[in-house]
């Protein structure tokens, strides 16, 4: 039986941000791989979002429904981050660390983790220290520990600013040991280099 990696999306999510990590997880890295995990999408509600692209997706779980069986928790950003419902996402992550789950955040939903004080320990990047400075506010206390990177992963915490969907699916990969380091290196470089050098 595969195990679930979580997908957490909200209304205007950012489509391409899990676009390389949901298809490799799916299946495997490279040509011939063969992938442990199945991607599964957690939202509010099981009525459906809207990306920002305008692509609807019905999920396969809602935040009531939600399994505590998973491998990794994935909060996909977009430009709900800031709204009311995301406060239950709060006690999903809190969970997830407690348990030595695999958290990965990218764009806002990174901000988000700066809001909640989840990036006070760790080595963290995200679209600037100056935004999780004002989303984090009082809560966020490690400006320290930001890394100007496209993806920065610290412990089972991988957090990547909103142009580093692919550096972010690499990060969780070594993470998830979804393949062989060299296969996965491979994978990215040929996704960023592509057929012509």
């Amino acid at each position: 039986m595969k195990e679930k990696v979580l997908f957490v999306i909200l209304e205007d999510y950012a489509d391409w941000e899990g676009a390389y990590l949901v298809t490799e997880l799916n299946k495997g890295p490279m040509p011939g791989s063969v992938t442990r995990y199945e991607a599964k999408i957690v939202a509010p509600t099981l009525s459906g979002v809207k990306s920002l692209g305008g692509f609807h997706i019905l999920p396969d779980y809602s935040f009531d429904t939600i399994p505590k069986d998973y491998a990794a928790l994935i909060l996909i950003g977009g430009d709900s981050w800031k709204t009311k419902e995301v406060e239950r996402v709060v006690t999903f992550v809190e969970d997830a660390i407690k348990r030595g789950k695999i958290v990965g955040a990218i764009c806002g939903a990174v901000s988000f983790l700066a809001a909640h004080g989840f990036l006070n320990k760790v080595k963290h990047t995200g679209n600037g220290v100056d935004q999780l400075k004002e989303w984090g506010g009082d809560s966020y206390t490690n400006e320290v520990g930001y890394v100007t990177a496209q993806a920065v992963s610290d412990g089972h915490i991988v957090t990547a600013n909103g142009t580093a969907c692919l550096e972010f699916a690499r990060e969780l990969l070594f993470l998830l040991k979804d393949d062989e380091v060299e296969k996965i290196k491979d994978w990215y470089d040929f996704q960023k280099n592509g057929f012509v050098r």
